[in-house]
Protein backbone atom coordinates (compact mmCIF):
# COMPACT_ATOMS: atom_id res chain seq x y z
CA UNK A 1 0.00 0.00 0.00
CA UNK A 2 1.30 3.11 -1.16
CA UNK A 3 -0.10 7.01 0.02
CA UNK A 4 -0.77 9.00 -2.94
CA UNK A 5 -0.35 13.35 -2.93
CA UNK A 6 -1.60 15.40 -5.66
CA UNK A 7 -3.08 18.22 -6.82
CA UNK A 8 -5.71 17.77 -9.90
CA UNK A 9 -5.93 20.87 -12.57
CA UNK A 10 -8.93 20.83 -14.95
CA UNK A 11 -7.79 23.27 -18.23
CA UNK A 12 -9.24 23.84 -21.38
CA UNK A 13 -7.52 22.14 -24.45
CA UNK A 14 -5.57 25.05 -25.73
CA UNK A 15 -4.49 25.91 -21.97
CA UNK A 16 -2.96 22.59 -21.33
CA UNK A 17 -0.85 23.00 -24.05
CA UNK A 18 0.16 25.94 -23.12
CA UNK A 19 0.47 24.52 -19.60
CA UNK A 20 3.33 21.65 -21.15
CA UNK A 21 5.39 24.42 -22.48
CA UNK A 22 5.51 26.25 -19.42
CA UNK A 23 6.37 22.68 -17.68
CA UNK A 24 9.56 22.30 -20.36
CA UNK A 25 10.66 25.59 -19.90
CA UNK A 26 10.89 25.48 -16.75
CA UNK A 27 14.94 24.57 -15.16
CA UNK A 28 15.31 21.39 -13.31
CA UNK A 29 12.45 19.90 -15.77
CA UNK A 30 13.01 16.94 -18.18
CA UNK A 31 10.15 14.82 -20.23
CA UNK A 32 9.71 11.19 -19.04
CA UNK A 33 7.83 9.68 -21.72
CA UNK A 34 4.34 9.79 -22.97
CA UNK A 35 2.02 6.48 -22.94
CA UNK A 36 -1.57 5.98 -24.15
CA UNK A 37 -3.66 4.75 -21.22
CA UNK A 38 -6.32 3.07 -21.00
CA UNK A 39 -8.65 2.31 -17.81
CA UNK A 40 -11.49 0.57 -16.87
CA UNK A 41 -13.65 0.56 -13.94
CA UNK A 42 -15.34 -1.94 -11.67
CA UNK A 43 -18.25 -1.88 -9.16
CA UNK A 44 -21.40 -4.17 -8.66
CA UNK A 45 -24.67 -3.38 -9.67
CA UNK A 46 -25.26 -1.07 -6.28
CA UNK A 47 -22.37 0.46 -6.94
CA UNK A 48 -20.60 -0.84 -4.00
CA UNK A 49 -17.44 0.55 -4.03
CA UNK A 50 -18.26 3.66 -4.86
CA UNK A 51 -20.70 3.89 -1.60
CA UNK A 52 -17.41 2.79 0.33
CA UNK A 53 -15.61 5.60 -1.15
CA UNK A 54 -12.80 3.47 -3.38
CA UNK A 55 -12.28 2.54 -6.97
CA UNK A 56 -11.30 -0.06 -8.69
CA UNK A 57 -9.45 -0.30 -12.06
CA UNK A 58 -7.50 -2.18 -14.24
CA UNK A 59 -4.82 0.21 -16.78
CA UNK A 60 -3.49 -0.86 -20.12
CA UNK A 61 -0.28 1.35 -20.41
CA UNK A 62 1.60 0.10 -23.59
CA UNK A 63 1.87 -3.86 -22.92
CA UNK A 64 1.49 -3.70 -19.30
CA UNK A 65 -1.42 -4.00 -17.59
CA UNK A 66 -1.48 -3.25 -13.55
CA UNK A 67 -4.42 -3.33 -11.09
CA UNK A 68 -5.18 -0.24 -8.75
CA UNK A 69 -7.47 0.29 -5.59
CA UNK A 70 -7.92 3.35 -4.22
CA UNK A 71 -9.76 5.15 -1.58
CA UNK A 72 -11.19 8.57 -2.19
CA UNK A 73 -8.88 9.76 0.84
CA UNK A 74 -9.27 13.21 1.68
CA UNK A 75 -8.33 16.97 1.08
CA UNK A 76 -5.05 18.42 2.10
CA UNK A 77 -4.90 22.00 1.80
CA UNK A 78 -6.17 21.32 -2.40
CA UNK A 79 -4.38 18.02 -2.49
CA UNK A 80 -5.82 14.34 -2.74
CA UNK A 81 -4.22 12.41 -0.02
CA UNK A 82 -4.87 9.14 -0.27
CA UNK A 83 -4.08 5.28 0.16
CA UNK A 84 -3.42 2.86 -3.10
CA UNK A 85 -2.84 -0.44 -3.75
CA UNK A 86 -1.23 -1.53 -7.11
CA UNK A 87 -0.95 -5.00 -8.71
CA UNK A 88 0.90 -5.68 -11.97
CA UNK A 89 -1.30 -8.59 -14.22
CA UNK A 90 -0.62 -10.75 -17.09
CA UNK A 91 -3.76 -10.06 -18.94
CA UNK A 92 -6.12 -7.01 -18.79
CA UNK A 93 -8.98 -9.16 -16.66
CA UNK A 94 -9.22 -7.88 -12.58
CA UNK A 95 -7.75 -10.78 -9.99
CA UNK A 96 -10.17 -10.75 -7.45
CA UNK A 97 -7.73 -12.82 -5.04
CA UNK A 98 -5.38 -9.43 -4.76
CA UNK A 99 -7.96 -7.90 -2.95
CA UNK A 100 -7.96 -10.12 -0.10
CA UNK A 101 -4.62 -8.29 1.07
CA UNK A 102 -6.90 -4.98 1.50
CA UNK A 103 -9.72 -3.96 3.27
CA UNK A 104 -12.28 -4.13 0.82
CA UNK A 105 -12.24 -7.93 1.26
CA UNK A 106 -14.32 -7.60 4.26
CA UNK A 107 -16.45 -4.36 3.24
CA UNK A 108 -18.16 -5.53 -0.28
CA UNK A 109 -19.24 -8.79 -2.03
CA UNK A 110 -16.60 -8.91 -4.95
CA UNK A 111 -18.40 -11.50 -6.74
CA UNK A 112 -21.04 -8.97 -8.67
CA UNK A 113 -18.48 -6.83 -10.26
CA UNK A 114 -18.47 -5.55 -13.47
CA UNK A 115 -17.38 -2.87 -16.15
CA UNK A 116 -18.87 0.68 -14.45
CA UNK A 117 -17.41 2.94 -16.81
CA UNK A 118 -13.81 4.05 -18.71
CA UNK A 119 -10.98 6.89 -18.89
CA UNK A 120 -9.00 6.64 -22.00
CA UNK A 121 -6.02 9.41 -22.70
CA UNK A 122 -2.86 10.70 -23.65
CA UNK A 123 -0.16 11.41 -20.75
CA UNK A 124 2.88 13.24 -21.16
CA UNK A 125 5.15 13.46 -17.81
CA UNK A 126 7.60 15.98 -17.06
CA UNK A 127 9.31 15.44 -13.65
CA UNK A 128 10.42 18.66 -11.85
CA UNK A 129 13.24 18.55 -9.06
CA UNK A 130 12.07 21.49 -7.06
CA UNK A 131 14.25 22.09 -4.21
CA UNK A 132 14.89 18.96 -2.13
CA UNK A 133 11.44 17.75 -4.06
CA UNK A 134 10.55 15.75 -6.53
CA UNK A 135 7.57 15.85 -8.37
CA UNK A 136 5.64 14.28 -11.44
CA UNK A 137 3.30 16.15 -13.78
CA UNK A 138 1.34 14.19 -15.55
CA UNK A 139 -0.65 16.29 -18.31
CA UNK A 140 -3.86 14.30 -19.44
CA UNK A 141 -5.86 15.02 -22.33
CA UNK A 142 -8.65 12.15 -23.67
CA UNK A 143 -12.60 11.27 -22.68
CA UNK A 144 -14.38 9.80 -19.41
CA UNK A 145 -17.22 7.67 -21.20
CA UNK A 146 -20.31 5.96 -19.16
CA UNK A 147 -23.74 5.35 -19.11
CA UNK A 148 -23.47 5.78 -23.43
CA UNK A 149 -22.61 9.17 -22.16
CA UNK A 150 -18.45 10.54 -23.00
CA UNK A 151 -17.09 14.19 -21.77
CA UNK A 152 -13.84 15.36 -22.71
CA UNK A 153 -11.16 15.38 -20.26
CA UNK A 154 -7.91 17.75 -20.00
CA UNK A 155 -6.04 17.95 -16.95
CA UNK A 156 -2.22 18.55 -15.63
CA UNK A 157 -1.71 16.90 -12.51
CA UNK A 158 1.20 17.26 -10.09
CA UNK A 159 2.17 14.33 -7.57
CA UNK A 160 4.38 14.66 -5.26
CA UNK A 161 7.16 11.25 -5.39
CA UNK A 162 9.52 12.68 -2.63
CA UNK A 163 10.28 15.64 -0.46
CA UNK A 164 8.65 18.91 1.46
CA UNK A 165 4.61 18.46 0.72
CA UNK A 166 4.47 22.00 -0.02
CA UNK A 167 6.41 22.22 -2.99
CA UNK A 168 3.79 20.46 -4.57
CA UNK A 169 1.12 23.71 -4.06
CA UNK A 170 4.22 25.77 -4.58
CA UNK A 171 4.76 24.43 -8.52
CA UNK A 172 1.32 24.49 -8.98
CA UNK A 173 1.18 28.04 -7.77
CA UNK A 174 3.25 29.07 -10.24
CA UNK A 175 1.83 27.44 -13.08
CA UNK A 176 -1.74 28.82 -12.02
CA UNK A 177 0.06 32.39 -12.22
CA UNK A 178 0.92 31.98 -15.97
CA UNK A 179 -2.35 29.37 -17.10
CA UNK A 180 -5.57 29.33 -16.99
CA UNK A 181 -6.63 26.41 -14.36
CA UNK A 182 -9.25 25.44 -12.69
CA UNK A 183 -9.01 23.40 -9.11
CA UNK A 184 -10.67 20.38 -9.38
CA UNK A 185 -11.57 17.85 -6.32
CA UNK A 186 -13.81 15.81 -8.22
CA UNK A 187 -11.43 12.69 -9.47
CA UNK A 188 -11.53 11.09 -12.80
CA UNK A 189 -13.41 8.01 -11.51
CA UNK A 190 -16.29 10.57 -9.81
CA UNK A 191 -16.48 11.72 -13.45
CA UNK A 192 -16.72 8.30 -14.66
CA UNK A 193 -20.08 7.26 -12.09
CA UNK A 194 -21.65 10.60 -12.68
CA UNK A 195 -21.87 9.68 -16.59
CA UNK A 196 -22.93 6.10 -15.94
CA UNK A 197 -25.96 7.78 -13.31
CA UNK A 198 -24.17 6.39 -10.06
CA UNK A 199 -23.04 9.00 -8.50
CA UNK A 200 -25.54 12.08 -7.99
CA UNK A 201 -23.94 14.70 -6.05
CA UNK A 202 -26.02 17.07 -3.89
CA UNK A 203 -25.15 21.14 -3.98
CA UNK A 204 -27.71 21.58 -1.77
CA UNK A 205 -25.50 24.59 1.08
CA UNK A 206 -27.03 25.12 4.46
CA UNK A 207 -26.73 28.60 6.14
CA UNK A 208 -23.44 28.13 7.61
CA UNK A 209 -19.65 29.08 6.56
CA UNK A 210 -18.74 26.56 4.48
CA UNK A 211 -15.12 25.37 5.46
CA UNK A 212 -12.64 25.96 2.02
CA UNK A 213 -12.50 23.08 1.21
CA UNK A 214 -16.21 22.01 1.45
CA UNK A 215 -16.13 25.32 -0.52
CA UNK A 216 -13.99 24.32 -3.41
CA UNK A 217 -15.62 20.83 -3.11
CA UNK A 218 -18.81 22.14 -4.35
CA UNK A 219 -17.18 24.06 -7.23
CA UNK A 220 -16.17 20.93 -8.34
CA UNK A 221 -19.32 18.83 -8.39
CA UNK A 222 -20.94 22.06 -9.78
CA UNK A 223 -18.51 21.77 -12.49
CA UNK A 224 -19.21 18.13 -12.89
CA UNK A 225 -23.03 18.41 -12.80
CA UNK A 226 -23.41 21.83 -15.00
CA UNK A 227 -25.91 22.83 -12.25
CA UNK A 228 -25.60 26.68 -9.97
CA UNK A 229 -24.50 26.60 -7.08
CA UNK A 230 -26.81 28.32 -4.27
CA UNK A 231 -24.18 29.85 -2.07
CA UNK A 232 -25.45 32.48 0.44
CA UNK A 233 -23.53 35.32 2.31
CA UNK A 234 -23.08 33.03 5.04
CA UNK A 235 -21.74 30.44 3.36
CA UNK A 236 -18.91 33.02 2.12
CA UNK A 237 -17.62 34.30 5.43
CA UNK A 238 -14.68 31.71 5.82
CA UNK A 239 -14.01 32.27 2.13
CA UNK A 240 -14.35 35.84 2.52
CA UNK A 241 -11.78 35.73 5.33
CA UNK A 242 -9.14 33.35 3.66
CA UNK A 243 -9.63 35.50 0.45
CA UNK A 244 -8.18 38.76 2.32
CA UNK A 245 -5.55 37.07 4.01
CA UNK A 246 -4.31 36.07 0.44
CA UNK A 247 -4.73 39.71 -0.50
CA UNK A 248 -6.40 38.89 -3.70
CA UNK A 249 -10.04 40.53 -3.16
CA UNK A 250 -9.13 42.05 -6.84
CA UNK A 251 -10.17 38.55 -8.48
CA UNK A 252 -12.13 37.55 -5.64
CA UNK A 253 -14.78 40.45 -5.36
CA UNK A 254 -16.49 39.70 -8.76
CA UNK A 255 -16.62 36.34 -8.46
CA UNK A 256 -18.38 36.48 -5.42
CA UNK A 257 -21.02 39.00 -6.97
CA UNK A 258 -21.51 36.26 -9.92
CA UNK A 259 -21.33 33.17 -7.68
CA UNK A 260 -24.15 34.85 -5.02
CA UNK A 261 -26.77 35.84 -8.57
CA UNK A 262 -26.47 31.60 -9.12
CA UNK A 263 -24.01 31.86 -12.14
CA UNK A 264 -22.92 28.63 -13.56
CA UNK A 265 -19.20 27.54 -12.84
CA UNK A 266 -18.37 27.83 -16.63
CA UNK A 267 -19.33 31.33 -16.68
CA UNK A 268 -17.43 32.10 -13.35
CA UNK A 269 -14.13 30.84 -15.48
CA UNK A 270 -14.96 32.41 -18.57
CA UNK A 271 -15.53 35.54 -16.61
CA UNK A 272 -13.02 35.09 -14.07
CA UNK A 273 -9.37 33.46 -15.70
CA UNK A 274 -7.37 34.45 -12.73
CA UNK A 275 -10.16 31.93 -10.54
CA UNK A 276 -7.17 28.76 -10.31
CA UNK A 277 -5.11 31.19 -8.91
CA UNK A 278 -7.56 32.22 -6.26
CA UNK A 279 -8.08 28.50 -5.43
CA UNK A 280 -4.67 27.25 -4.90
CA UNK A 281 -3.70 30.37 -2.70
CA UNK A 282 -6.79 29.83 -0.20
CA UNK A 283 -6.31 25.89 -0.29
CA UNK A 284 -2.40 26.30 0.94
CA UNK A 285 -4.12 28.46 3.95
CA UNK A 286 -6.25 26.13 4.89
Amino acid sequence: MATELEIKLTVSEPAQKQALQWLLALPGAREAGRKTLLNRYYDTPEAALNKARAALRVRQADDRYIQTLKTRGEFVHGAHNRQEWEWDLDRPELDLSLLAQTPLDERIDLGGLRLAFETDFQRQVVMLESGESLIEVAVDSGHVAGGGLSRPLHEVEFELKSGDPGSLMAEARRLAADVQVFLNLVSKAEQGYFLAGVYQPDLSVEETPLSITGFLHLLSVAWLTGEEPALSEAALQQVDRSVSQAGLESIWLPARQLLLSGGSVERLLAENPRFGELQLAIASLG
